[in-house]
């Protein structure tokens, strides 16, 4: 596996929130035989005994189970632990949800259909807007109840939390929510992860402004997981292939950041070189 990332031309490989156990001492040998560096771990990294597929959302820090959340707490020390091991200065974390019906899915299906200027959008857009804003309360006091106990693990350990902005409606921080949400945790040890997919997806659904969004939150940025978007949400594609504007998004590119590629296992090798000199023709250096 590691291999083939590194055939690709890259010098450091993100580990997902899909590592079984089974695949440890094969990555623990790569590594430590010098064949490639680790860039990020994606929590939970490895996968809890028993799971078997990317499961980043098995256990919530938002959770109103308080048994979940202490097993979100339990696994992601555990990725720290994992983190020390292969030498990789950050963690990517889901940060939790509320419950929530589907509005996404429906909206997405409305989408499809160039509905998007209709009444009947905006009338369910501004409902599921005003409901997730209702009922963000008790999962973000949850959400920041979990992290008072690892952020100062994260910072005794010289990590540093790449917390992520999502895709789906139900998901916390709501956009808006996130410049507050990087003010009540000041640490350096706290940043923000930008997923290009995912903020091109709530673009598409009305939420968000992709670049201003983005340098709103510059910053406090860490890092980037790279794909495209073929409207209205069908991600993890190749850039290049979609919608993401990566010429916007270039004057908050710093050296400093790490970059992810995060493209589906379906993308033929030619699609992801050509995806790879894509942003490297935008981006450059940086």
């Amino acid at each position: 596996m590691l291999r083939e990332i590194r055939d690709l031309g890259f010098e450091y490989a993100e580990l997902s929130h899909g590592i079984r156990l089974s695949l440890v001492p094969g990555i623990l040998d790569a590594v430590q035989a010098g064949e490639i560096k680790i860039s990020t771990l994606h929590n939970f990294c490895p996968l809890p005994i028993g799971v078997e597929k990317p499961s980043p959302n098995l256990y919530e820090f938002s959770s109103e189970k308080p048994r979940d959340r202490e097993l979100a707490l339990k696994h992601t020390l555990k990725t720290f632990e994992f983190a020390q091991r292969v030498k990789a200065p950050l963690i990517v974390l889901h940060l939790g949800s509320m419950e929530l019906k589907d509005y996404g899915g429906k909206l997405e299906e409305m989408l499809e259909r160039g509905e998007k200027d209709s009444p009947k959008y905006q009338k369910l857009f501004a409902e599921a807007a005003a409901k997730r804003a209702a009922k963000k309360k008790s999962a973000m006091a949850n959400l920041y109840d979990s992290l008072g106990k690892i952020v100062p693990e994260a910072e005794k350990l010289g990590l540093k939390l790449g917390c992520e902005n999502r895709e789906a409606v139900q998901e916390i921080p709501l956009e808006s929510d996130f410049e507050g949400f990087f003010r009540d945790f000041p640490s350096p040890a706290v940043g923000y992860w930008h997923d290009c997919g995912h903020a091109q997806i709530k673009q598409n659904l009305g939420f968000i402004r992709h670049a201003e969004f983005l340098g709103s939150l510059a910053a406090r940025l860490a890092g980037f997981h790279i794909h495209d978007v073929q409207f209205p949400s069908r991600d993890h594609c190749p850039p290049g292939s979609g919608d993401v504007d990566f010429t916007a998004l270039k004057p908050f590119v710093k050296p400093a950041h790490i970059k992810v590629f995060e493209l589906s296992p379906k993308v033929p090798v030619e699609s992801v070189q050509r995806g790879i000199a894509h942003v490297k023709s935008i981006w450059g250096g940086e």
